[in-house]
């Protein structure tokens, strides 16, 4: 019983690990933040998205795309930052995509 336990635990630190997010502290009457990348000021509430493909408010940023974790060894991934989206296509021939079994984030 205890091995499940801490299999869950790991299995959850795991998850939370690749959260791709990160969050910030307003302070009290802030009426306005600065993007961290793109040093923007957006309104508190608003939400944006900045050049480093992350989805954000004042209160922090979380990644806007996925990463694929699992598919095929003879696929690579790349990223396409004006998609903000990962690729996964054939090593040897890119015009062929491949299947994603598994991914992280958004």
């Amino acid at each position: 019983m205890k091995f499940l336990a801490l299999s869950l635990m790991l299995c959850a630190l795991l998850s939370m690990s690749n959260a791709q997010c990160y969050s910030k502290t307003l302070k009290p009457g802030t009426t306005h933040c600065q993007d961290d990348t793109d040093m923007t000021w957006h309104a508190v509430g608003s939400k944006w998205r900045n050049s480093d493909c992350m989805d954000c408010s004042c209160s922090g940023c979380c990644a806007g795309y996925s990463t694929p974790r699992s598919f095929p060894d003879d696929c690579t991934s790349v990223f396409d930052p004006e998609a903000c989206e990962y690729k996964v296509f054939k090593k040897n021939d890119p015009s062929v995509q491949c299947m994603i079994f598994g991914a992280v984030g958004k």
